[in-house]
């Protein structure tokens, strides 16, 4: 039984789960004149400069990064958890984090007991030590990208427009302000035509009327896993989506303040788990030779 248990855990930490996307897409901007409402496309196309220079903003700024991940069984009670703090600090292309405080805790004969390591299994078919690694590698790790998070999975960019459809949903107050809401899902393709191939998200986006800048983005799994997959494999997924927040730190400086998503998990109809994930950063301050420019706190830590 621990041999069949082996390889979804491996398909859901490293296939399924890394296969999220969150695609919300975007271009260049264009003037609104006084008064009046911008269209879709100018909202979009404002976005997606704006995330540009705040990607390339990023790269001059160092933060902790609290991450929390837990693994629950379907009574409630915790089978697992996770709590790690991070320091990230940028390189030209990307990030580097050192692990600065780790703490573990594994329920086991009724009891929750800790440990100190990352990757620590307790027993040779350790399903959860296995899942909660790959997990929190997928969730905040991501070597190529300035904020550890993938950039497939938030590019808002002009190349993915072409795959997604929009609608201007009116406003809506998010963090005090009266936001533009934007809802988007993927584009259904055309007879023989499988392009939109891995683009599984749809949901929402809620854009700054001023700065132009997402300060919130809820997503839904825009597809069923296929009853092939559940029943061959034994995977099954419930309530996937995730939410990201954004908050601006310094002029010309947005940067993700939160990421959360919690969903349940079914293998091989013997392994449940209810799976929560936060992150948290906070802590920004500028990484020069010159000077370290404190930004304060913007986010507590994980889990508080």
């Amino acid at each position: 039984m621990a041999q069949r248990q082996a390889m979804p855990v491996r398909i859901v930490g490293m296939g399924v789960l890394r296969s999220w996307r969150l695609i919300v897409v975007c271009a260049a901007a264009l003037p609104v004149a006084a008064g009046e409402a911008p269209k879709l496309e100018e909202i979009l196309r404002k976005l997606a400069a704006n995330q540009d220079a705040a990607v390339e903003a990023r790269k001059t700024v160092v933060y902790r990064q609290d991450t929390l991940v837990r693994l629950l069984r379907t009574n409630g009670k915790l089978s697992r958890e996770e709590k790690r703090q991070y320091t990230v600090a940028p390189t030209e292309s990307a990030t580097k984090k050192k692990l600065e405080k780790f703490e573990g805790r594994y329920e086991r004969d009724g009891k929750l007991l800790g440990y100190t390591e990352p990757g620590f299994e307790y027993k040779d078919m350790d399903i959860d030590g296995a899942l909660i690694e790959s997990l929190t590698d997928d969730l905040v790790n991501d070597k190529k990208s300035r904020d550890g998070f993938s950039k497939d999975m938030f590019p808002l960019t002009v190349a993915e427009q072409r795959y997604y459809k929009f609608e201007l949903k009116g406003r809506k107050k998010v963090a005090g302000v009266d936001a533009w809401h934007i809802r988007f899902q993927p584009q259904k393709p055309e007879d023989g035509d499988d392009w939109a191939g891995d683009r599984h998200w749809k949901g929402d986006v809620y854009v700054h009327p001023e700065e132009f800048q997402p300060l919130l983005v809820a997503t839904d799994l825009a597809l069923k896993i296929p009853v092939a997959v559940k029943v061959l494999l034994g995977i099954n997924l419930k309530q996937l989506g995730f939410q990201i927040t954004y908050e601006k730190v310094a002029e010309g400086l947005w940067f993700p303040k939160s990421y959360g998503t919690e969903f349940g998990l079914q293998v091989l109809f013997g392994y449940k788990r209810n799976i929560t994930m936060n992150v948290a950063n906070s802590e920004f301050r500028r990484a020069s030779a010159e000077s370290k420019i404190e930004f304060g706190d913007v986010a507590g830590p994980a889990g508080k």
